[in-house]
């Protein structure tokens, strides 16, 4: 494949990631202020996965249950992740996810490639870097000037999925396994571990939601979420590798704060303006000119 070839494949991966993604943060935002806790929203994002990928388990690789690697990757992409960042939902509106799941991105890829693999960012991405700070800080002025005690619990346990995640993206580059191997491994993982733990002991409130949220939920959070937004974000840190791939997504509060322009009613404000200008210059300088080969 050819380097330009590559590159285009990459980041239309890259962006049908940043639909999902951006989606995300405004689906798990729903289910927060829904009747359904955290455990709800993963147990129903497991077993439709589950159900989707049934038909395809047979031919997992032989070693993939046995593979230390493929749980790890599991753990910090979903049995961690997931309960943190729906529980942070339940506390911060979903401006405050797009900001510190897919905007802090870029950051904390950077420093775990550093302290792992010991990719250094050169000029050029530091430079892509600041530009995406100063942007993201622009967007987030209007969201994090009215903070509760509540609100500063969400965003904590949201920025410690975020860094989960991190560390899952750059591992997961390192150590190359297929987008459609560790899709599967990581969905049928999560639900053997998971699940019984579910049913078994914690809290649920299913009978509380409507089936309209349940459904939406089931279907967002385990076809969407689940399997086709892993496979194009696979697709894209596999094609672009994660730092590129981070620094593109940090668009995500950008795309949520102008979708919310139309469909909230909410105007476009110098701040988002700001912010739309930062991140796009800062996201095409860093994912352009400032990628480094992770070593093996």
């Amino acid at each position: 494949m050819t380097d330009r070839k590559q590159l285009y494949e990459g980041y239309l991966a890259a962006t049908a990631t940043l639909v999902m993604w951006a989606c995300f943060s405004l689906v798990s935002r729903m289910a927060g202020k829904s009747p359904l806790t955290p455990y709800d929203v993963f147990a129903l994002r497991l077993i439709t996965a589950g159900v989707v990928l049934l038909p395809f388990i047979g031919s997992m690789p032989k070693d993939a249950w046995r593979d230390g690697r493929l749980w790890l990757l599991t753990f910090l992409c979903s049995v961690l992740y997931c309960p943190l960042a729906y529980a942070g939902f339940k506390y911060a509106p979903a401006s405050h996810g797009a900001i510190l799941l897919s905007g802090m991105q870029p950051f904390l890829v950077t420093f775990v490639a550093w302290f792992i693999a010991g990719t250094r960012p050169n000029a050029m991405r530091c430079l892509g870097l600041v530009l995406i700070a100063v942007g993201v800080a622009c967007a987030a002025m209007p969201y994090f000037s009215d903070w509760s005690s509540a609100m500063v619990f969400g965003d904590l346990l949201i920025f410690t999925s975020s860094v989960l995640w991190a560390f899952y993206a750059v591992l997961g580059s390192r150590w190359g396994y297929s987008p459609w191997v560790q899709t599967r491994a990581v969905a049928f993982g999560s639900s053997l571990v998971y699940l019984p733990i579910y049913f078994l002991w914690l809290p649920k409130a299913l009978s509380e939601a409507t089936m309209t949220m349940i459904a939406i939920q089931g279907f967002f959070q385990g076809i969407v979420a689940t399997v086709l937004a892993m496979l194009a974000y696979l697709r894209a840190i596999k094609l672009l590798g994660p730092e590129r791939a981070s620094a593109f997504l940090a668009l995500v509060p950008i795309v949520i704060g102008v979708v919310a322009v139309p469909l909230l009613d909410e105007p476009l404000t110098g701040w988002l303006a700001s912010g739309i200008v930062f991140v796009s210059l800062g996201s095409y300088v860093a994912s352009r000119y400032g990628s480094a080969r992770l070593r093996s």
